[in-house]
């Protein structure tokens, strides 16, 4: 009696989701969750590793649980840029699932991690983490530090693994840095010319060869052959060769294109960010307020200005393939806490007109839709996000980091990111918010991608680094104590 007294006591709690004993039964048994693994930096030098596992994003009663896997105190002063290298293939099956982290700070360091491409399995033997906090703690083995780069003499920028052999790394000496993930070596270096002095306000009080210098950002065309980049205090992109590593051309920003995105002359006039286009037709430079997006041929084709303009902090390209033709779509986060979709597929017809009646020679892109924001709830703004597509899985998840510290994951179908025929004056709101996740830390950059499904002999053949790391380890470590 007291056995069946058991069985139909109350439901199991586990990490605050309740599990009842009928309520898989109706539910496929093949079903696979989702693991995300989020990665946070912050001002307060942390570098923060968690995971969300969703079991069905259709789902609106399914809660989403948040478990802690590394936390790092990664650099002496702000963490400004994380960059992961490309996930390994599933079916390779003899060399470790791993990913390489890199993060670069004001401390002039990148640091560099391997982190594992799977989730951590159960088992008794890597028990969870105490803690006073709340929070479920399940610390993976697999995470680990491999060293730092010390060949910047400046605050690092941007970060960005074109693929997992290379390693490219921005930052206010005015150089680009290309390193091979074998040894971490720097194979080659970009140097980028300093910006001519245009004139100093009065009452400057910067020193000699302080005035603003350094690449903001750059981006790699899908081909690894041209990359773009942008830098501070120039109106102007520059074009680079990386089979030659050297120059191939200066592209300068004109009056109409900055006063086209409210760039006046008492602004920087500088590019932010920039991005291609997963296709590489395309590629975008942003500016404080407003984004131009280039054609192929480096002529200008459509700009972006959010509705009520405010300061973009992060975009990123999404690849849609609808029935007629793929279409690219251009997500920009703002300082009001939204995410607004942008489609780039326009035509010259599509011009507007400004407020003095004259026509812009640079057409509007065609508004989508918007996710976040005052209508569900924030406020405030979101500086970095990521967008994952999650295999099995039509739509994408949307991973957003405030500067509060909250972490947001939504579900995005991928029906509301297709353009209407007829244009609209306010977006529809779109996405569904499945959890929110509290940091603590004011959060600067974040980097999230789907884990591959869960190695059985990963957890027994991952008891230490392979004879590889080992090596790579051992060559960082020297090349420290050298210095």
């Amino acid at each position: 009696m007291g056995k069946r007294k058991r069985e139909v006591d109350a439901p199991e709690q586990r990490n605050g989701v309740s599990k009842k004993p009928n309520a898989d039964i109706s539910e496929p048994a093949n079903r696979i969750p989702i693991v995300v693994q989020i990665i946070t930096g912050s001002y307060e030098r942390v570098l923060h590793g968690f995971q969300a596992t969703i079991s069905d994003p259709k789902d609106e009663d399914a809660a989403v649980p948040f478990v802690d896997t590394f936390l790092f105190n990664a650099h002496s002063s702000a963490i400004r840029c994380l960059a992961l290298s490309p996930l390994p293939e599933p079916s390779t099956l003899s060399e470790n699932l791993r990913v390489i982290l890199a993060s670069g700070g004001t401390d002039e360091r990148v640091n560099l991690y391997s982190l594992s491409a799977s989730p951590l399995a159960e088992s008794e033997r890597l028990p969870s983490v105490p803690t006073l906090a709340g929070n479920k703690i399940l610390e993976n083995p697999a995470n680990r530090e491999l060293g730092s780069l010390l060949q910047h003499n400046s605050s690092i920028t941007s970060l960005h693994f074109p693929t997992r052999s290379k390693l490219l790394s921005a930052a206010e000496d005015n150089t680009i840095s290309i390193s091979r993930t074998k040894d971490f070596e720097v194979v080659s270096t970009i140097k980028a010319p300093r910006p001519k002095i245009q004139g100093r306000p009065s009452g400057d009080t910067a020193p000699p060869g302080g005035l603003p210098a350094g690449v903001n950002d750059f981006a790699v065309h899908p081909s690894m052959k041209l990359m773009v980049s942008v830098g501070k205090g120039e109106r102007c992109m520059r074009l680079w060769n990386l089979v030659t590593g050297k120059k191939a051309g200066v592209l300068n920003f004109t009056r109409e294109t900055l006063e086209s995105v409210k760039e006046s002359k008492y602004s920087s006039g500088e590019g932010r960010r920039i991005e291609w286009s997963p296709d590489g037709d395309e590629f975008a430079v942003a500016f404080e307020r407003g984004v131009i997006v280039y054609g192929a041929d480096s002529v200008p084709s459509c700009k972006i200005l959010p509705t009520p303009l405010t300061k973009i902090h992060q975009m990123r390209y999404l690849g849609i393939k609808s029935s007629n033709k793929p279409s690219s779509v251009l997500a920009v986060s703002t300082e009001d806490g939204r995410i607004v979709f942008y489609s780039t597929n326009v035509s010259e017809s599509d011009g507007t007109s400004t407020e003095s009646g004259k026509p812009t020679t640079i057409p509007d892109a065609t508004l989508v839709s918007k996710l976040g924001g005052k209508d569900s709830g924030v406020s405030g703004r979101i500086k970095d996000f990521e967008v994952v597509s999650a295999p099995g899985v039509e739509g994408f998840l949307v991973v957003t980091a405030s500067s509060d510290g909250a972490v947001r994951i939504w579900s995005l179908e991928l029906s509301s990111l297709l353009p209407k025929k007829k244009s609209v004056a306010q977006p529809r709101q779109v996405g569904r918010l499945l959890g929110t996740y509290e940091t603590g830390n004011r959060v600067t950059c974040l980097k999230a991608f789907v884990m591959l499904p869960v190695n059985p002999d990963e957890l027994e053949g991952d008891e230490g680094l392979t004879e590889a790391e080992e090596d790579d380890y051992e060559s960082l470590s020297n090349s420290e104590d050298s210095d």
